[in-house]
């Protein structure tokens, strides 16, 4: 036994030797269609949440459409968010002012009514939902969930009893542009009474155009996560939209989104444009205040191969080749819109057991 144990040659440890030998087999990088697979396999378990689009605005004029059974004159039906494996949309209710004529509460409310019956005419795909549980089962059921909103922050006419009715027939989003409470100087008092009522209501912030001094003053004193529905990185592509690091960093601190737009006059016209910011916003914000934003049938160019919703997994497929994990790729189409639409709901109910909605004065009255 003993001269047995003597032949046992000796083993050495990892590190011992001054380098390892190259991989004799090393693992192939995988082909462009292998990534589209994988691609489509992983939004196929975590779709996508697109923060903007304008598919009722673009409805509008059509004398008569389909979209279950599919529709050649906008971006968007669903057959084709079925293909891009697109699981919520955020539906903008805005009106840009030139068409409103003055009567922006007016026209929102028209903007939300033809909502409401582009989903009720088409029930096998869509379904309308309030709350982050809501789009869960409307996922399970097969149905694309729709969240209204944003709205433009006209549409409430200085009152913040409209923003509780707004509220009541299910508006989930308001844009804090267009008006003088939330201006260069920030916000006015009553600006920060209508911040107050939207954390208790449950409805989100969208300081995607906002002057800095709002959007810094939001961020500080929101006690829900707020969205930038159709912003990118500054530092790559100048646009009033996008938004500098600083204010990225100051995003992710407060667990926000930056809502990454496909649009090209704002991250370029090819999907590696695309990539590069969603690169630069997951290393600045972090992977967690990431999302999508197709601002599909708003009119806005989209990059090659990005043109309507199907194209989602070419974007995907972009990412893998850049090593995205699946755990940020599932943060970046599912997971961070449903933790902050989550963060609402919770919100919304803790504060309505404590407080009644205010009454304050009307701005002018307030900011004396």
């Amino acid at each position: 036994m003993a001269d047995l144990q003597h032949d046992i040659p000796t083993t050495t440890e990892v590190g011992e030797d001054d380098c390892l030998p190259d991989d004799p087999f090393p693992f192939p990088a995988a082909s462009g269609a292998e990534l589209l697979e994988r691609a489509h396999a992983l939004l196929a378990v975590h779709p996508v949440a697109d923060g903007y689009s304008e598919l009722p605005r673009a409805l509008a004029p059509l004398p008569w459409y389909d979209l279950e059974l599919g529709e050649t004159a906008v971006d968007t039906d669903v057959p084709r968010l079925r293909e891009g494996h697109v699981g919520a949309l955020f539906w903008s209710l805005r009106v840009p002012e030139a068409e409103r004529g003055g009567r922006a509460v007016g026209a929102t409310l028209e903007q939300l009514d033809l909502a409401r019956r582009v989903v009720e005419t088409h029930p096998e795909g869509l379904r309308l939902v309030r709350t982050a549980g809501q789009v869960i089962d409307a996922r399970n059921c097969g149905r694309v969930a729709v969240v209204l909103g944003p709205a433009s922050a006209a549409a409430l006419d200085d009152s913040l009893g409209i923003l509780r009715v707004l509220q009541s027939l299910g508006l989930r989003v308001l844009t804090l542009t267009d008006v003088a409470w939330a201006g260069r100087e920030g916000l006015t008092r009553f600006g920060e009474e209508v911040i107050r009522e939207m954390n208790r209501l449950g409805v989100l912030a969208d300081l995607s155009g906002a002057p800095e001094a709002t959007l810094a003053r939001v961020l500080a004193l929101s006690k829900t996560p707020v969205l930038c529905t159709r912003s990118a990185a500054a530092s790559l592509r100048p646009h009033p939209a996008n938004l500098s690091d600083e204010l990225l960093v100051r995003l992710g601190e407060q667990r926000g989104l930056c809502m990454v737009p496909l649009s090209a006059e704002q991250t370029g016209p090819t999907v590696p444009d695309v990539a590069d910011h969603l690169d630069h916003v997951r290393v600045v914000a972090g992977p967690e205040c990431v999302a999508l934003s197709g601002t599909y049938d708003s009119g806005a160019t989209h990059p090659r191969d990005l043109a309507d919703t199907s194209r989602y997994p070419h974007l995907i497929t972009e990412l893998l080749r850049r090593s995205w994990s699946e755990a940020e790729i599932s943060l970046l189409t599912w997971g961070n819109v449903q933790r902050v639409l989550r963060s609402a709901d919770f919100t919304a109910r803790a504060t309505q057991r404590r407080r009644e909605p205010n009454q304050p004065p009307r701005p002018a009255d307030a900011d004396a």
